[in-house]
């Protein structure tokens, strides 16, 4: 067929015959690329994330005073899908305590969304970095301990992301 326009990947894709748009879509490597990803990777446990970790904090409305919020979500590794009432248990160097405090500890739970808010303390420098120290620690899915730093020891908020593989 002759066309009075350039011959573009697009057209060529839509005119042309299925054996040649594999062979451009292949390119050198004679693969052809998936499209879209087999799976969600699960959270690898970070270093130092379990430091002063105290089995078993308690499900709180708010860790101390508030003025800082830790946030995040909780997915399901392989398909993503969001995970409903999981705990996540929170601690950190705050205003307000040593991370090995237990009054500076507390757990929440995630929302129907998988998500999960927990206010507390704002967090302060300990070894020269601002982070906090998150857990997932039940027995349905693998233990996942995450340590993010925050940019700035001005920040208000720290969220992390957990994508749990099933024990």
């Amino acid at each position: 067929m002759i066309h009075d326009r350039p011959t573009t990947r697009r057209t060529f894709l839509a005119t042309g015959s299925a054996a040649m748009a594999a062979a451009l879509l292949t390119g050198a490597s004679g693969l052809l690329m998936p499209a879209r990803a087999q799976g969600l990777a699960p959270t690898p446990s970070m270093r130092g994330g379990s430091n002063n970790y105290l089995p078993g904090a308690p499900i709180v409305d708010r860790i101390g005073g508030g003025g800082f919020w830790m946030t995040g979500s909780v997915r399901r590794a392989g398909d993503g899908a969001p995970l409903a009432g999981v705990r996540i248990q929170i601690w950190a160097h705050t205003t307000e305590g040593h991370e090995r405090d237990p009054h500076s500890h507390g757990a929440t739970l995630t929302d129907a969304n998988g998500q999960f808010r927990l206010e507390m303390p704002q967090i302060v420098p300990a070894f020269g970095q601002p982070h906090g120290h998150l857990a997932y620690d039940d027995d349905a899915f693998q233990t996942v301990f995450l340590r993010p730093v925050m940019a700035s020891a001005r920040d208000t908020s720290l969220s992390a992301q957990f994508v749990l593989q099933p024990a």
